[in-house]
């Protein structure tokens, strides 16, 4: 069974199912996580949507790229979990699939791709009081345990 975070879903509400790939990357004592900006300012692991037809690990590295504008390289799968949550950017209430890797980022390419986001380096222990979900803030607490 997967764990879940964060609210009970809704008796009356239909969710569709939405599964993602999400990342914690290390590098020199930081993590790098993004800030999504709108609808309001959110510090988030790095990763999205599995777009329908594409695999886990293409996802995660698109996904990565667009928020942060770093490359990766070298994931491992470290777990998932699942959340139920109202997503405003695509109107729609989802059960997330959330799948974690441990990556290592690469190079930095350029700036995000995806509007309203950015980069952002925190040590781990900042992070894991900085993520804005209950599962990130989890795998975050995870990685510090097992360094």
């Amino acid at each position: 069974m997967i764990r879940r975070f964060g609210e009970v879903p809704r008796q009356n509400q239909r969710y569709r199912m939405r599964p993602g790939a999400y990342a914690i990357l290390p590098r020199n004592g930081r993590l790098l996580l993004t800030c999504q900006m709108d609808p309001h300012p959110d510090i988030q692991l790095p990763g999205g949507g599995i777009d329908p037809g594409e695999s886990p690990l293409p996802a995660l590295h698109r996904e990565v790229f667009e928020e942060t504008g770093w490359s990766i390289a070298a994931p491992k799968r470290l777990g998932a979990f699942r959340r139920y949550t109202f997503m405003p950017e695509y109107d729609l209430w989802a059960e997330k699939l959330c799948h974690i890797y441990l990556a290592r980022p690469l190079r930095k390419i350029g700036p995000p791709a995806e509007a309203d986001h950015q980069a952002l380096w925190l040590p781990p222990s900042e992070a894991i009081h900085q993520l804005g979900n209950a599962g990130d803030r989890h795998f975050a607490k995870l990685f510090v345990s097992l360094t």
